[in-house]
Protein backbone atom coordinates (compact mmCIF):
# COMPACT_ATOMS: atom_id res chain seq x y z
CA UNK A 1 0.00 0.00 0.00
CA UNK A 2 1.38 3.59 -0.61
CA UNK A 3 1.68 5.82 2.18
CA UNK A 4 1.89 9.25 2.08
CA UNK A 5 2.81 12.94 4.11
CA UNK A 6 3.17 16.35 3.44
CA UNK A 7 5.96 18.31 4.37
CA UNK A 8 6.03 22.51 3.94
CA UNK A 9 9.39 24.48 3.29
CA UNK A 10 9.70 27.99 2.99
CA UNK A 11 12.50 28.77 0.67
CA UNK A 12 14.38 32.29 1.37
CA UNK A 13 15.69 34.10 -1.37
CA UNK A 14 19.52 34.99 -0.91
CA UNK A 15 18.70 38.61 -2.79
CA UNK A 16 15.96 41.19 -3.32
CA UNK A 17 14.06 39.18 -6.09
CA UNK A 18 11.63 41.34 -8.31
CA UNK A 19 9.20 40.72 -10.72
CA UNK A 20 6.81 42.42 -12.28
CA UNK A 21 4.57 41.30 -10.08
CA UNK A 22 6.71 42.62 -7.21
CA UNK A 23 9.23 41.89 -4.65
CA UNK A 24 9.41 38.64 -3.16
CA UNK A 25 11.34 37.91 0.09
CA UNK A 26 10.17 33.93 0.43
CA UNK A 27 8.61 31.13 -1.15
CA UNK A 28 6.64 28.15 0.30
CA UNK A 29 6.74 24.86 -1.44
CA UNK A 30 4.99 21.47 0.00
CA UNK A 31 6.93 18.09 -0.30
CA UNK A 32 4.28 15.07 -0.79
CA UNK A 33 6.64 11.95 0.21
CA UNK A 34 5.36 8.60 -1.10
CA UNK A 35 6.21 5.13 0.30
CA UNK A 36 5.57 1.22 0.12
CA UNK A 37 4.21 0.06 3.53
CA UNK A 38 6.64 -2.78 2.77
CA UNK A 39 9.85 -0.48 2.37
CA UNK A 40 9.13 2.31 4.39
CA UNK A 41 12.91 3.80 4.15
CA UNK A 42 12.68 4.04 0.19
CA UNK A 43 10.75 6.66 -0.88
CA UNK A 44 9.59 9.38 -3.84
CA UNK A 45 9.51 13.09 -3.55
CA UNK A 46 7.30 15.48 -5.15
CA UNK A 47 7.51 19.13 -5.06
CA UNK A 48 4.14 21.47 -4.81
CA UNK A 49 5.30 24.99 -5.13
CA UNK A 50 2.46 27.06 -6.25
CA UNK A 51 3.60 30.71 -7.36
CA UNK A 52 1.48 33.60 -6.03
CA UNK A 53 -0.02 35.73 -8.90
CA UNK A 54 0.02 33.26 -11.32
CA UNK A 55 -1.01 29.96 -9.80
CA UNK A 56 -4.82 29.82 -10.19
CA UNK A 57 -4.70 27.18 -7.21
CA UNK A 58 -2.70 30.21 -4.82
CA UNK A 59 -5.05 31.33 -2.07
CA UNK A 60 -5.41 31.49 1.52
CA UNK A 61 -7.13 27.90 1.44
CA UNK A 62 -4.26 25.85 -0.46
CA UNK A 63 -2.94 24.23 2.12
CA UNK A 64 -5.91 23.19 3.33
CA UNK A 65 -6.80 22.20 0.27
CA UNK A 66 -3.96 20.12 -0.89
CA UNK A 67 -3.79 18.11 3.02
CA UNK A 68 -7.17 17.41 2.32
CA UNK A 69 -5.96 15.73 -1.86
CA UNK A 70 -2.88 14.03 0.09
CA UNK A 71 -4.92 12.28 3.17
CA UNK A 72 -7.66 11.10 0.43
CA UNK A 73 -4.65 9.58 -1.30
CA UNK A 74 -3.48 7.22 1.70
CA UNK A 75 -7.21 6.98 2.48
CA UNK A 76 -7.28 4.96 -1.19
CA UNK A 77 -5.17 2.18 0.11
CA UNK A 78 -3.64 1.96 -3.59
CA UNK A 79 -1.13 -0.37 -4.66
CA UNK A 80 2.04 1.04 -7.20
CA UNK A 81 0.80 0.64 -10.26
CA UNK A 82 3.55 -0.36 -12.82
CA UNK A 83 5.17 1.96 -15.57
CA UNK A 84 4.53 1.56 -19.08
CA UNK A 85 6.77 2.38 -22.13
CA UNK A 86 5.67 6.21 -21.58
CA UNK A 87 5.91 6.47 -17.73
CA UNK A 88 4.49 10.15 -17.68
CA UNK A 89 1.37 8.78 -19.54
CA UNK A 90 1.37 5.54 -16.98
CA UNK A 91 1.04 7.91 -13.86
CA UNK A 92 -1.19 10.30 -15.87
CA UNK A 93 -3.37 6.99 -15.86
CA UNK A 94 -3.05 5.72 -12.61
CA UNK A 95 -4.15 9.08 -11.07
CA UNK A 96 -7.33 9.84 -13.03
CA UNK A 97 -8.47 6.27 -12.58
CA UNK A 98 -7.95 6.75 -8.59
CA UNK A 99 -10.00 10.05 -9.31
CA UNK A 100 -7.17 12.17 -8.05
CA UNK A 101 -7.61 15.50 -8.25
CA UNK A 102 -6.34 16.48 -11.51
CA UNK A 103 -7.29 20.08 -11.44
CA UNK A 104 -4.33 21.91 -9.66
CA UNK A 105 -0.57 21.88 -12.43
CA UNK A 106 1.36 22.07 -8.95
CA UNK A 107 -0.93 19.04 -7.36
CA UNK A 108 -0.27 17.36 -10.12
CA UNK A 109 3.27 18.01 -10.69
CA UNK A 110 3.90 16.85 -7.02
CA UNK A 111 2.04 13.42 -7.16
CA UNK A 112 3.64 12.66 -10.47
CA UNK A 113 7.65 13.41 -9.40
CA UNK A 114 6.70 11.49 -6.22
CA UNK A 115 5.19 8.42 -7.85
CA UNK A 116 8.25 8.44 -10.87
CA UNK A 117 10.70 8.70 -7.83
CA UNK A 118 9.25 6.02 -5.52
CA UNK A 119 9.04 3.58 -8.66
CA UNK A 120 12.64 4.34 -10.10
CA UNK A 121 13.89 3.47 -6.45
CA UNK A 122 13.38 6.50 -4.30
CA UNK A 123 17.20 8.31 -5.87
CA UNK A 124 15.60 11.14 -6.93
CA UNK A 125 16.13 9.88 -10.07
CA UNK A 126 12.64 10.53 -12.24
CA UNK A 127 14.12 9.53 -15.44
CA UNK A 128 16.79 7.53 -16.39
CA UNK A 129 18.29 9.41 -19.39
CA UNK A 130 21.00 10.89 -20.53
CA UNK A 131 20.83 13.94 -17.95
CA UNK A 132 21.93 11.77 -15.50
CA UNK A 133 24.88 10.13 -17.37
CA UNK A 134 26.11 13.56 -16.77
CA UNK A 135 25.10 15.10 -20.25
CA UNK A 136 24.35 18.73 -19.41
CA UNK A 137 21.23 20.94 -19.95
CA UNK A 138 21.70 24.33 -21.92
CA UNK A 139 20.53 26.86 -19.70
CA UNK A 140 20.12 30.98 -19.62
CA UNK A 141 20.93 33.67 -17.19
CA UNK A 142 18.33 35.01 -15.72
CA UNK A 143 18.77 38.89 -15.16
CA UNK A 144 16.07 39.83 -11.81
CA UNK A 145 14.59 43.18 -11.74
CA UNK A 146 16.26 46.05 -10.11
CA UNK A 147 18.21 49.01 -10.29
CA UNK A 148 19.96 50.09 -13.59
CA UNK A 149 23.33 49.46 -11.42
CA UNK A 150 22.68 46.18 -10.17
CA UNK A 151 21.02 44.56 -13.69
CA UNK A 152 24.02 45.49 -15.01
CA UNK A 153 26.14 43.58 -12.72
CA UNK A 154 23.82 40.82 -13.55
CA UNK A 155 24.82 40.45 -16.85
CA UNK A 156 28.46 41.07 -16.53
CA UNK A 157 28.52 38.54 -14.07
CA UNK A 158 26.44 35.91 -16.23
CA UNK A 159 28.12 36.65 -19.41
CA UNK A 160 31.77 36.17 -17.09
CA UNK A 161 30.67 32.71 -15.72
CA UNK A 162 30.35 31.55 -19.32
CA UNK A 163 26.60 32.25 -20.31
CA UNK A 164 25.67 33.14 -24.16
CA UNK A 165 22.20 32.93 -23.53
CA UNK A 166 20.78 36.10 -20.73
CA UNK A 167 16.89 36.72 -19.88
CA UNK A 168 16.20 39.91 -18.75
CA UNK A 169 12.28 40.64 -17.12
CA UNK A 170 11.29 44.22 -18.37
CA UNK A 171 8.48 46.04 -17.58
CA UNK A 172 8.71 46.57 -14.40
CA UNK A 173 10.99 49.70 -14.72
CA UNK A 174 11.13 52.66 -16.77
CA UNK A 175 11.28 51.50 -20.23
CA UNK A 176 14.26 53.47 -21.31
CA UNK A 177 16.29 52.41 -18.28
CA UNK A 178 15.47 49.08 -19.28
CA UNK A 179 16.02 49.61 -22.94
CA UNK A 180 19.61 51.22 -21.63
CA UNK A 181 20.52 48.02 -20.20
CA UNK A 182 19.54 45.95 -23.63
CA UNK A 183 21.95 49.25 -25.20
CA UNK A 184 24.96 47.90 -22.65
CA UNK A 185 24.75 44.63 -23.59
CA UNK A 186 25.02 45.11 -27.42
CA UNK A 187 27.16 47.45 -27.51
CA UNK A 188 30.06 45.96 -24.82
CA UNK A 189 29.47 42.09 -25.89
CA UNK A 190 29.03 42.91 -29.31
CA UNK A 191 31.88 40.53 -30.13
CA UNK A 192 30.26 37.63 -28.05
CA UNK A 193 26.85 36.93 -29.68
CA UNK A 194 25.04 37.27 -26.69
CA UNK A 195 21.45 35.89 -27.13
CA UNK A 196 19.00 38.55 -25.22
CA UNK A 197 15.43 36.72 -24.41
CA UNK A 198 12.89 39.21 -23.26
CA UNK A 199 10.12 38.56 -19.88
CA UNK A 200 7.25 41.22 -19.74
CA UNK A 201 5.22 39.75 -17.49
CA UNK A 202 2.37 40.77 -19.20
CA UNK A 203 3.39 43.97 -17.76
CA UNK A 204 3.13 45.89 -21.27
CA UNK A 205 -0.32 47.99 -21.74
CA UNK A 206 -1.68 46.52 -24.75
CA UNK A 207 -1.83 50.06 -26.08
CA UNK A 208 1.73 51.02 -26.66
CA UNK A 209 2.79 47.18 -26.50
CA UNK A 210 3.49 46.89 -30.14
CA UNK A 211 5.21 50.56 -30.27
CA UNK A 212 7.51 49.30 -27.44
CA UNK A 213 8.49 46.22 -29.28
CA UNK A 214 9.11 47.76 -32.33
CA UNK A 215 11.48 50.38 -29.98
CA UNK A 216 13.37 46.63 -28.69
CA UNK A 217 13.87 45.27 -32.42
CA UNK A 218 16.91 47.78 -32.84
CA UNK A 219 19.00 44.97 -30.22
CA UNK A 220 18.88 41.83 -31.74
CA UNK A 221 16.27 40.30 -29.27
CA UNK A 222 15.58 36.65 -29.59
CA UNK A 223 12.33 36.50 -28.24
CA UNK A 224 9.75 38.71 -25.57
CA UNK A 225 7.25 37.05 -23.44
CA UNK A 226 3.91 37.63 -22.70
CA UNK A 227 4.04 41.14 -23.45
CA UNK A 228 0.55 42.28 -22.46
CA UNK A 229 -1.64 40.19 -20.09
CA UNK A 230 -3.23 36.74 -21.02
CA UNK A 231 -6.75 35.76 -22.52
CA UNK A 232 -6.46 39.85 -24.50
CA UNK A 233 -7.77 40.02 -28.02
CA UNK A 234 -5.05 42.41 -28.77
CA UNK A 235 -2.54 39.31 -28.56
CA UNK A 236 -3.81 37.91 -32.30
CA UNK A 237 -2.37 41.31 -33.49
CA UNK A 238 0.71 41.71 -31.92
CA UNK A 239 1.76 37.85 -32.40
CA UNK A 240 0.84 39.08 -36.63
CA UNK A 241 2.78 42.27 -36.40
CA UNK A 242 5.58 41.67 -33.72
CA UNK A 243 8.91 41.39 -35.01
CA UNK A 244 10.42 40.14 -32.40
CA UNK A 245 9.26 36.73 -32.10
CA UNK A 246 6.36 36.14 -29.34
CA UNK A 247 6.53 33.20 -26.52
CA UNK A 248 3.60 32.37 -24.25
CA UNK A 249 3.94 31.31 -21.23
CA UNK A 250 0.59 32.69 -18.44
CA UNK A 251 -1.26 32.77 -21.98
CA UNK A 252 -1.46 28.34 -21.45
CA UNK A 253 -2.27 28.47 -17.91
CA UNK A 254 -5.68 27.16 -17.22
CA UNK A 255 -5.79 25.92 -20.95
CA UNK A 256 -8.12 21.91 -21.09
CA UNK A 257 -6.30 19.60 -23.20
CA UNK A 258 -8.99 20.50 -25.79
CA UNK A 259 -8.55 24.04 -26.33
CA UNK A 260 -4.56 23.65 -26.54
CA UNK A 261 -4.62 23.25 -30.08
CA UNK A 262 -7.32 25.78 -30.71
CA UNK A 263 -5.29 28.21 -29.10
CA UNK A 264 -2.15 27.97 -30.87
CA UNK A 265 -3.62 27.80 -33.57
CA UNK A 266 -5.76 30.70 -33.67
CA UNK A 267 -2.96 33.02 -32.02
CA UNK A 268 -0.01 31.68 -33.58
CA UNK A 269 2.97 32.44 -31.20
CA UNK A 270 6.75 31.17 -32.19
CA UNK A 271 7.71 29.95 -29.40
CA UNK A 272 6.03 28.28 -26.02
CA UNK A 273 7.71 28.73 -22.17
CA UNK A 274 6.32 25.20 -20.50
CA UNK A 275 6.59 25.47 -16.61
CA UNK A 276 5.42 21.91 -15.04
CA UNK A 277 4.06 23.81 -12.13
CA UNK A 278 1.90 25.85 -13.85
CA UNK A 279 0.98 23.99 -17.19
CA UNK A 280 -0.65 21.09 -16.34
CA UNK A 281 2.49 18.94 -14.45
CA UNK A 282 4.35 17.24 -16.20
CA UNK A 283 1.71 15.25 -18.62
CA UNK A 284 0.44 18.52 -19.55
CA UNK A 285 3.80 20.02 -20.72
CA UNK A 286 4.42 16.77 -22.45
CA UNK A 287 1.07 17.59 -24.63
CA UNK A 288 2.17 21.16 -25.12
CA UNK A 289 5.50 19.94 -26.44
CA UNK A 290 3.58 17.50 -28.79
CA UNK A 291 1.22 20.17 -29.83
CA UNK A 292 3.98 22.52 -30.91
CA UNK A 293 6.04 20.34 -32.81
CA UNK A 294 2.98 19.79 -34.80
CA UNK A 295 2.69 23.29 -35.56
CA UNK A 296 5.95 24.02 -36.03
CA UNK A 297 6.20 26.27 -32.56
CA UNK A 298 9.66 26.22 -30.73
CA UNK A 299 9.52 25.90 -27.04
CA UNK A 300 11.29 25.63 -23.96
CA UNK A 301 11.07 24.71 -20.19
CA UNK A 302 11.84 26.96 -17.00
CA UNK A 303 11.46 26.14 -13.95
CA UNK A 304 8.81 28.12 -11.29
CA UNK A 305 11.57 29.06 -8.41
CA UNK A 306 11.06 25.55 -7.70
CA UNK A 307 13.46 24.35 -4.84
CA UNK A 308 16.33 21.86 -6.32
CA UNK A 309 14.06 18.72 -5.42
CA UNK A 310 11.51 20.02 -8.18
CA UNK A 311 14.49 21.54 -10.25
CA UNK A 312 15.97 18.26 -10.75
CA UNK A 313 12.68 16.68 -11.54
CA UNK A 314 12.19 18.92 -14.33
CA UNK A 315 15.73 18.88 -15.82
CA UNK A 316 15.17 14.69 -15.74
CA UNK A 317 11.87 15.39 -17.91
CA UNK A 318 13.50 18.27 -20.25
CA UNK A 319 16.16 15.50 -21.31
CA UNK A 320 13.61 13.10 -22.72
CA UNK A 321 13.35 15.26 -25.15
CA UNK A 322 15.99 16.29 -28.10
CA UNK A 323 16.37 20.06 -28.15
CA UNK A 324 19.14 22.48 -28.47
CA UNK A 325 17.13 25.51 -26.96
CA UNK A 326 18.39 26.70 -23.66
CA UNK A 327 16.00 26.08 -20.73
CA UNK A 328 15.45 27.93 -17.88
CA UNK A 329 17.08 25.82 -15.23
CA UNK A 330 19.37 28.09 -13.71
CA UNK A 331 17.69 29.06 -10.67
CA UNK A 332 19.25 26.11 -7.95
CA UNK A 333 21.18 29.43 -6.75
CA UNK A 334 18.75 31.66 -5.35
CA UNK A 335 17.70 30.50 -2.29
CA UNK A 336 19.90 30.34 1.49
CA UNK A 337 18.01 27.21 2.44
CA UNK A 338 18.18 25.74 -0.93
CA UNK A 339 19.00 21.38 -0.33
CA UNK A 340 22.11 20.58 -1.59
CA UNK A 341 22.12 18.39 -4.40
CA UNK A 342 24.33 17.11 -7.14
CA UNK A 343 22.67 19.69 -9.42
CA UNK A 344 25.55 22.08 -10.67
CA UNK A 345 24.94 25.58 -12.88
CA UNK A 346 28.02 26.73 -14.06
CA UNK A 347 28.95 28.27 -17.54
CA UNK A 348 25.28 28.29 -19.39
CA UNK A 349 25.10 24.58 -18.81
CA UNK A 350 23.14 22.58 -15.79
CA UNK A 351 24.98 19.47 -14.87
CA UNK A 352 24.02 16.45 -12.81
CA UNK A 353 27.02 15.34 -10.86
CA UNK A 354 26.33 11.49 -9.15
CA UNK A 355 29.33 11.60 -7.10
CA UNK A 356 26.99 14.82 -5.12
CA UNK A 357 24.69 13.51 -2.28
CA UNK A 358 21.32 14.84 -1.97
CA UNK A 359 20.63 16.57 1.85
CA UNK A 360 17.48 16.40 2.65
CA UNK A 361 17.98 16.73 6.94
CA UNK A 362 16.05 19.93 6.43
CA UNK A 363 13.24 18.80 5.55
CA UNK A 364 13.77 15.36 7.60
CA UNK A 365 14.45 16.77 11.47
CA UNK A 366 14.71 14.38 14.45
CA UNK A 367 12.94 11.11 14.10
CA UNK A 368 12.07 11.27 10.61
CA UNK A 369 16.04 11.54 9.99
CA UNK A 370 17.00 7.92 10.36
CA UNK A 371 14.69 7.53 6.87
CA UNK A 372 16.65 10.18 5.02
CA UNK A 373 19.98 8.75 6.15
CA UNK A 374 19.04 4.80 5.07
CA UNK A 375 17.83 6.20 1.49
Amino acid sequence: MICASLHKHVLEFSFNARTSRGPMKDKTSWFIRLWDDAKPNVFGLGECGPLPGLSKEHNAEFEIQLTEVVNTFQSKSLQLPTLGENSVASIHDFLQVNKINLQHSSIVFAFETALLDLLQGGQRLIFKNKFIEQTPVPINGLVWMGGLDFMLQQVEIKIRDGYRCVKLKVGGLDFEKECDVLQYIRRKYFRENIEIRLDANGAFKKEDALDKINSLKRFNVHSIEQPIKPGLAEMEEICRQSPIPIAFDEELIGINSNEKEQLLKRLKPQFIILKPTLHGGLHGCAEWISLAQQLNIGWWITSALESNIGLNAIAQFTSQYSTTMAHGLGTGQIYNNNFPSPLLAEKGLLQYQPKEPWDLTSMFPSEEESLYLKN
